[in-house]
């Protein structure tokens, strides 16, 4: 069995037999877990171990996990930092801002795949224009070289840790006051002024090898009159063919108000498809999930298939009591814990057993 276009959330900590049914959808290709779906380490390891168990490749597995207000995984997780935090460090000390941005998508990919999650739908790359309380300080910095340059410092740690990054929201959506999940935003910025400032960022990123890429649920009027994640002329002319992008493109969530544009679940799945989307989001949203699974037709391009292989996390994960005995893995979360002039916080486990690990002895 191949890998399907759409990836669909799960209702809780295990899974139910209507979750398996869904999962096991040849067009479903994908997971995306939340904060309800974590309890515990160990609970996550089992329920991520499950699903990687239904399918032959097995199925890819998400989070939205950035630091800050944006963290699904928290209690026995690092807790990290907005990455806001790491733009200011970037104006005072730029070299050791990179080397925590590193340390943070270390620790960040490490725990995630000692978890058993593929990636994290990460980093962000919209510029902090101040005018969106959507993005806010989820954004580096105002600079798109600083943001260009922490992102990638993060995505080598992602990297370090076996974990791909995924870049969003394409082409920017830091400009824009409306938050796309419940509103559908306008840009009527001239696409000069777009490609001057905010595609800084996704254009280097792209250089340096970014594998994946989410696409804003935003309108850029000058530009189209679709959202860029409907846009042909955002995704295949300018996203593959001018920037030479040639990761996976991921819808955002198709159940937010920012694609309500398209129509019905399924239109918004084929419009998304179609505009050169290799896979489509729906969450939060049992029956639409149900109802695009049982409407969309569509066949998976081989080169999408490959695409989405490539997200599979690399390297095999340690296990979480490992990870604690690194002292690397401690002097990280120790460096991850001092950005913005937190305390900083060990997971539980850390702070309990690993006394000698903190003092530098395995």
């Amino acid at each position: 069995m191949t890998l399907g276009p759409v990836m669909l959330d799960v209702l809780g900590t295990e899974l139910t037999d209507e979750d398996r049914k869904r999962l096991k959808h040849p067009l479903v290709g994908g997971v995306i877990l939340f904060g309800r779906n974590y309890t515990s380490q160990a609970q996550l390891a089992r329920l991520t171990a499950e699903i990687h168990a239904l399918r032959n490749p097995h199925l890819l597995i998400a989070v939205d996990h950035e630091g800050g207000r944006v963290q699904r995984f928290r209690d026995g997780f690092t807790r990290l930092p907005p990455m806001r935090e790491l733009g200011h460090l970037w104006d005072e000390h730029p070299n050791r801002a990179k080397t925590l941005a590193q340390q943070t998508g270390w620790v960040l990919a490490a725990e995630l795949r000692a978890s058993g999650v593929d990636f994290s739908f990460t980093p962000v790359l919209d510029i902090d224009f101040e005018h969106s309380g959507v993005i806010g300080d989820r954004a580096f910095h105002r600079d798109p070289q600083a943001i260009a340059v922490l992102a990638h410092s993060l995505m080598l740690g992602l990297k370090q840790g076996g974990m791909a990054a995924v870049g969003k929201h394409f082409p920017g959506h830091g400009f824009v006051r409306a938050d796309s999940h419940l509103e559908i935003p306008v840009d009527e910025r001239d696409y000069a002024d777009i490609e001057m400032d905010d595609l800084i960022p996704f254009r280097q990123m792209i250089g340096f090898g970014l594998a994946g890429m989410m696409p804003a649920h935003v309108i850029y009027s000058k530009v189209d009159k679709l959202p860029a994640g409907f846009s042909s002329i955002w995704l295949k002319d300018i996203l593959r063919k001018e920037l030479g992008f040639d990761g996976v493109i991921f819808s955002d969530d198709l159940s937010m108000e920012g694609a309500s544009t398209a129509g019905g679940v399924v239109q918004r799945a084929v419009a998304s498809l179609q505009a050169g989307c290799d896979m489509v989001l729906v969450c939060n949203k049992p029956e639409s999930a149900d109802e695009l699974l049982a409407g969309l037709k569509w066949e998976m391009p081989a080169l999408g298939m490959a695409r989405l292989i490539r997200m599979h996390g690399r390297t095999h994960p340690e296990s979480w009591d490992r990870l604690h005995e690194d002292k690397h893995y401690v002097a990280a979360v120790h460096a991850v814990g001092s950005i913005g002039g937190r305390s900083g916080d060990l997971p539980l486990q850390l702070a309990e057993t690993n006394s000698c690990a903190l003092s530098g002895n395995k």
